[in-house]
């Protein structure tokens, strides 16, 4: 046969053939939009002219030694098709018509040598997520069990889409369901190309774009892969990949995302778009190796992968807890990720340097969020940084790497940063940033008093249980009489109630007890306690920093604790200016927690 072969068939010519999909290919991944959209613009065609052609692309086949065209590119779209003709039949015979025309479509009877008879269906999928899908498909029996793979869940639901839309469309009218059917196999086209080897099938793929969900820099890259591979590593190529994929599945990740930030973290590039990756990883097949050694590439995506999503965890790259990871979990969220470049291009660093690294991103990261930063500067400065990262291997080195870095550029913001934490309206940031900053402020001082070994300080979730511990507005949200009076001019100000001098963590049962009352009661030396063994009053939390608001705090003379609430003064009085004085402790506080200083 010629190198490359192309033929324009309409659908009931298409499935009169057999195919597979290899089971290196993706698996399905069509949701019920795609199918929607396929079915409505083949819908919208024969309703405007049934006797019009209408073209749905092209498929990338090579033709295997059992008869079967492997389909290399279409196969999400051929998936497609082949459900939506056994929905049809199903609709078919719910509304009492027996369908046989259609079941050719879907499979056919074979006979071997010996006369034994076999029901084969026109599609097979070969990837192991597939299961038993197609069989139930061809019996008419879909159905998503709850353990079912993300493959057959997607199917039973482009099942159920197609379904859906027949009845809507067509109601109870066989007619009409079947005027479709028609229309479906002998109008609808699609080109069929054929190919002399698998190599030239591949490098097809890459010039054709699939409808629906298109292929991007990953799925080509998948394909690249396999096309500078031998056959003998097919299958450990393609249980790699998988793990890859369902990995990053799992966690709810982009593929897309993890594989530009990998980039960005191993080869510094400073500026790389997610439409520019493909190009970019063809342009420099020598440096990263995939050209010589595609399954070791894929292993070190892998690897990458795996500290990537630990990290997301606040888990240490080993998979472990680390307290450091979890405190840049708990200010990112789950919307700020840049961080992640840096701690992929350092995930392999001594423990201490490792550490070292996390508290600089966090407090980097920090900065930006009370400045106002574009976060769109860490994918210049990460990058750049992360190479850097390559050639260090003891925290003295990394010491001066910092100074040069994170510690300059947190020193180049000071004087903002100052100015903007000093003015923080705890209602213009999110909530978990708000319990951050409380959480990391109060740690602080724990940590100065009672050492990282005490029980409950080393970790910051410690400080984030939301149903144990509240953020209590020393001025209430909603001020009584009393509250006024005691406080004076703006206590109904929201400027003053969302101060951060007006914030403080504190205990459930503490800021329960203490509710709406005015400041003198809350720290009154007489303060009544509601049950035996329930704290009440700032003086009886645990945290140091919120003992600190009414009562000094005195364990012996210049004791590790005595030093580490030496700067906070407490207050006999609550108003705009005790808020003001306590805004700028916190700042001074604030300004050491996250080491952000003006040049010497």
């Amino acid at each position: 046969m010629p190198a490359v072969e192309s033929t324009d068939l309409a659908l009931g010519k298409v499935f009169a053939d057999f195919y597979a999909v290899p089971d290196y290919q993706r698996e399905y991944v069509w949701q019920e939009e795609q199918v929607e959209q396929l079915l409505s613009d083949i819908r919208q065609e024969q309703a405007e002219d049934p006797k019009a052609e209408y073209f749905i692309g092209s498929i990338v086949t090579v033709l295997n030694a059992t008869g079967r065209y492997e389909l290399i590119d279409g196969q999400q779209r051929m998936t497609t098709l082949f459900i939506a003709l056994c929905a049809l039949r199903d609709r078919q015979r719910a509304l009492g018509e027996q369908g046989n025309a259609i079941q050719t479509l879907i499979s056919t009877v074979r006979v071997d040598e010996q006369g034994a008879e076999s029901n084969e269906a026109r599609l097979v999928l070969q990837y192991e997520d597939a299961g038993g899908v197609v069989g139930d498909l061809v019996a008419g029996r879909l159905a998503a069990s709850k353990g079912a793979t993300r493959s057959v869940a997607n199917m039973a639901a482009a099942h159920k889409t197609a379904m859906a839309f027949y009845e809507r469309e067509f109601g109870p009218d066989a007619a009409k369901l079947q005027a479709f059917f028609g229309y479906l196999i002998n109008r609808v086209k699609l080109i069929r190309v054929q190919t002399d080897g698998l190599a030239r099938a591949l490098k097809i793929f890459e010039t054709i774009n699939d409808r629906g969900v298109g292929l991007d820099s990953m799925d080509l890259l998948k394909n690249l892969l396999f096309r500078k591979s031998k056959p003998a590593v097919f299958e450990s190529l393609k249980t790699a990949w998988k793990e890859l994929i369902d990995r990053l599945f799992k966690a709810g990740e982009k593929p897309l995302r993890f594989l530009r930030y990998f980039v960005l973290a191993t080869y510094g590039v400073e500026k790389l778009r997610e439409d520019e990756l493909y190009k970019w990883l063809v342009d420099n097949e020598e440096k990263l190796g995939f050209g010589r050694d595609p399954l070791g590439f894929t292993r070190r995506l892998n690897e990458a992968a795996t500290a990537y999503i630990n990290f997301q965890e606040g888990l240490g790259p080993d998979g472990r807890p680390h307290p450091d990871v979890e405190a840049i979990k708990l200010l990112a969220g789950k919307s700020t990720r840049q961080h992640l470049i840096l701690l992929l291009a350092g995930r392999s660093l001594p423990a201490d340097v490792f550490s070292a690294l996390c508290r600089d991103a966090e407090r980097i990261l920090f900065v930006y969020l009370i400045t106002r930063q574009v976060n769109r500067e860490f994918e210049v400065l990460f990058p750049a940084w992360a190479v850097q990262l390559a050639g260090i291997d003891t925290l003295a080195k990394y010491e001066a790497f910092s100074k040069d870095t994170f510690v300059r550029r947190r020193s180049e913001l000071a004087d903002r940063f100052r100015r903007e934490f000093s003015a923080l309206d705890g209602q213009a940031v999110r909530g978990y940033q708000l319990r951050y900053i409380l959480a990391k402020l109060t740690q602080a001082v724990d940590l100065a008093g009672y050492g990282q070994t005490a029980e409950g300080v080393r970790w910051l979730s410690a400080y984030f249980d939301g149903k144990a511990l509240n953020i209590e507005h020393i001025t209430p949200q909603t001020p009584c009489d009393e509250v006024r009076a005691e406080f004076g001019p703006g206590a109904d100000e929201p400027a003053n109630i969302w101060s951060i001098g007006n914030l403080a963590l504190a205990e459930a049962a503490i800021n329960k007890s203490m509710g709406n009352k005015p400041f003198g009661e809350k720290v009154a030396d007489s303060y009544p306690k509601l049950q035996p063994l329930k704290a009440n009053g700032f003086r009886e939390s645990r945290f140091l920093l919120t003992r600190t608001i009414s009562h000094q705090v005195e364990i012996g003379r210049n004791s590790a604790i005595d030093r580490a609430v030496a700067r906070f003064t407490p207050f006999k009085a609550w108003n705009a200016a005790a808020i003001a004085d306590r805004t700028g402790m916190l700042t001074a506080l604030a300004q050491d927690v996250w080491d952000v200083h003006a040049p010497a």
